[in-house]
């Protein structure tokens, strides 16, 4: 069976790849006060495509680096229909590459 971190590792570059797509990567972080919101996805600081990038692919590379315990459950992909919800843009590859990752999380 493969490992849950290689498969956790592979998710994230793709989904990575998908902000790239959407032209949703930023070169420039957030300052530290932005990040340091204690609201769910820093909703009062942080795009949600911003928390994406520089809270929670950062924070899961990290856990699956030195392969510390994974969350058991994430449901972020309903976070990202309701981004992309009433918007001219669409994130279904996105929200598709978020369900994998919560289901890959769930399955452990």
């Amino acid at each position: 069976m493969k490992s849950i971190y290689s498969d956790i590792a592979t998710l994230l570059l793709e989904l990575e790849a998908e902000l790239r797509a959407l032209d949703l990567w930023e070169d420039t972080p957030p300052s530290a006060e932005a990040l340091a919101s204690t609201q769910p996805f820093c909703v009062d600081t942080l795009t949600f495509p911003q928390w994406l990038q520089f809270v929670f692919l950062t924070r899961m590379s990290h856990l699956v680096e030195f392969e510390q315990p994974l969350p058991q459950q994430c449901a972020i992909a309903p976070m990202a229909e309701e981004h992309f919800r009433g918007s001219s843009q669409t994130g279904a590859a996105l929200v598709a590459k978020l369900t994998e990752i919560d289901e890959r999380l769930v399955r452990g």
